[in-house]
Formats: structure tokens, sequence, C-alpha cells
């Protein structure tokens, strides 16, 4: 299988290339400043003092399922998930491949979400952090597969400058030395972004390599309750869970049910 995580980056460059031609970097800055004088919600605060820690996530597609959701509504979903027990949001902003917009975020908003929202995308450009600031998200992510350190690091000081908090995702033992930037968040993916297998085991496996009073952040493949319940035993405070919940006929629901279990 081709590596998709190179095949979305590559296409993110000339995607980013075309919004910055729609709206000049020096707009959406200016756009962007009169929101810095209010603060977002806390992400990583709202995991910690959560008892689920479930990140629910407004996903419609897949690069390797292609539709889960496509009739998948933004100022439906989200809400349900916060009022069915949601610590925390994470909303897809890619459109060729997860079939998501950054309007989903200020949808969601404007239904009523309060909660944090994870601005969900490949961002390899700090024009991405403004627009995640300027739709309403409280965190953005960043992936250590996609970035060099200097990068990651050079958008994790943007992102902070803005108010944003930024999950950091790691998939490997090496990629573990990013956690020295230290993130708000320490994602561990238990999907391979070069191939789209997933091991819940990646992330008991990586866990005890994390800094100890990192909040840390387990993604992907997770289904069963029981397994939230290990990682949590493991040092886990954040679960981020979507497909599962996705795929049924009211997600709110599933994921109410699934709280229950916990």
């Amino acid at each position: 299988m081709q590596d998709i995580l190179q095949e979305i980056v590559a296409h993110k460059r000339v995607e980013v290339e075309r919004f910055k031609a729609e709206l000049s970097e020096r707009e959406i800055h200016r756009r962007v400043e009169p929101l810095l004088d209010f603060s977002v919600a806390s992400m990583s605060q709202a995991l910690t003092a959560s008892d689920s820690g479930i990140i629910a996530e407004f996903k419609r597609k897949s690069p390797s399922k292609g539709w889960i959701k496509e009739d998948g509504q933004a100022d439906i979903i989200p809400l349900s998930y916060q009022q069915n027990g949601a610590a925390a949001l994470s909303i897809l902003t890619d459109e060729k491949y997860f079939g998501g917009r950054d309007e989903f975020i200020k949808t969601a908003r404007h239904a009523g979400v309060q909660i944090p929202i994870l601005y969900k995308n490949f961002v390899i450009d700090e024009y991405q952090l403004f627009q995640a600031r300027l739709c309403g998200a409280s965190a953005v992510l960043l992936i250590a597969a996609d970035l060099s350190k200097q990068e990651c690091k050079s958008l994790l000081t943007t992102a902070h400058n803005l108010g944003l908090e930024v999950l950091l995702e790691m998939h490997s033992e090496p990629e573990l030395e990013y956690a020295e930037l230290e993130p708000d968040m320490c994602g561990i993916n238990n999907r391979n972004l070069g191939s789209f297998v997933t091991d819940v085991q990646n992330s008991f496996r990586l866990a005890a390599l994390l800094p100890k009073d990192a909040v840390k952040v387990s993604e992907s493949g997770i289904s069963n309750p029981e397994t939230v319940k290990a990682l949590r035993q493991a040092g886990f405070r954040g679960f981020l869970i979507g497909e599962n919940f996705m795929k049924t006929a009211d997600p709110g629901k599933a994921l109410n049910e699934f709280i229950s279990k916990l």
C-alpha cells in the first residue's frame, strides 16, 4: 500500500497555498487578532478532570474505509456528544481524505458546543493554526511523522501564541523524542499513518517511555470500554474515539452507552 501520509502531506502543501491565495496571510492575521483577547477552553485540563476522558470524534470519512457517515451533521452529532458526556471533541477538517471542513467547528460552536474542540488536520504550515483559531478550535493536532522536530517546535510556539493547546501525536519509539518539546498533551497513535494498520498495544508499549507528568492520549482503534480501563491504568487520561461511534445510527447514544460501561 502506498504511504498514505506522504500523499496527504503533498496534497496539503498545495491546498494551503490555495487557501493563502483565497485569504491572504495578512488578512487572516487581522481576523484572528481580536479573538486573542478571549481564551479558549483547555483541553488538557478537561481530560485531566474528566472521569471518562473520552475525546469523541466527528469523522465522516477515512482514506482506508471511505465514507463512514456521509450525511453526518456538524450541528447535531458534536452537540449530542457533549450532551452525552464527552470530555472534549475532535473534528476532522481535512476535506479530500476525511470529508471534513473548518466550517464544521464553527457550526458545532453555533449549535451550542462549549467543551474543548481539537482541530484535527495535517498541520504543516502556521497558516493552518490561524485557520484553527478563526473557526473556534481549542487545540490543534501536530503529527511528529510529518514534521521535523524544528518545524514542530516552531508550530507549537505559534499555537501557544494564538492561545491554542497542542496534542502532539507520536507513533513509534524514535518519535518519542518530540515529547521533549513539552506539548500540552502527548498522543500515541495506534494507527500506522503509512499503512493504516491499527494496534492498540502500541499505546501500552510506548506509555512508560513518555514523560511521567505528560497528559497522555491514546488515539485510534479503541472500541471496548475494557480497553479504556486498561489504558487508564497505564497512565492515559484521554481516549480519542471516532469510528466506533460514527458508524452507529446515533453516535451520541453510542457514546453514552460506552461511558455507562466505564
